[in-house]
């Protein structure tokens, strides 16, 4: 880490330590409030930032040195007046685009809890630990991605966005083995 001006002298490890030391006496406790529109509209909110980059290029619409235009979505907005376009100076609009970069060595949210990225193989064998539940076998599918005929057919816990049935795996498809998509039925006028 860098520290500048009044806070360049917590860069020595001493002096940062003593700086934290206070702190880690004080019983945290954050409050977070009941949304007024509801925990859907926390997520719906949440959604929008947590697997895309802050504005993609087909939003932007004109951009000169001394401004940005582009398409913005009001969802509080029902209707057709629901997307509008904003102008910003350029100033701002990078301003605001920088919000959204995180910084080196942080990622986005992809799996949280049990199942983040950083440490999903120790949380999965303490839980079997707490449940002494029996790891799976190394050696069950012998890396091979295609089933035995005995087996029992893989089924997903997600139901089936469209029907609601139930997802069965039926075959799958190793990383350098990936199937082609099919043709495109639609055809370009000439």
């Amino acid at each position: 880490m860098h520290f500048f001006g009044d806070h360049a002298d917590l860069a020595r490890t001493k002096a940062f330590n003593g700086f934290l030391k206070p702190l880690r006496k004080i019983d945290w406790v954050v409050y977070a409030k009941e949304p007024f529109a509801g925990p859907k509209a926390v997520l719906a909110y949440l959604s929008r930032y947590t697997h895309r980059v802050a504005i993609s290029n087909s939003r932007l619409i004109r951009m000169d040195r001394r401004s940005v235009t582009f398409r913005v979505k009001d969802y509080r907005v029902k209707g057709s007046g629901r997307h509008k376009t904003m102008t910003l100076e350029t100033t701002e609009f990078i301003r605001r685009f920088l919000i959204h970069v995180l910084p080196k060595g942080q990622h986005r949210i992809r799996h949280y809890g049990f199942f983040g990225n950083g440490n999903r193989a120790a949380n999965i064998a303490a839980i079997r630990d707490f449940l002494r539940a029996k790891a799976p076998d190394a050696d069950h599918n012998d890396g091979d991605p295609i089933q035995g005929v005995n087996e029992h057919p893989r089924i997903l816990a997600l139901p089936c966005p469209c029907c609601g049935g139930r997802l069965i795996i039926i075959e799958a498809f190793a990383p350098e083995r990936q199937p082609r998509a099919p043709p495109d039925t639609t055809r370009s006028a000439a």
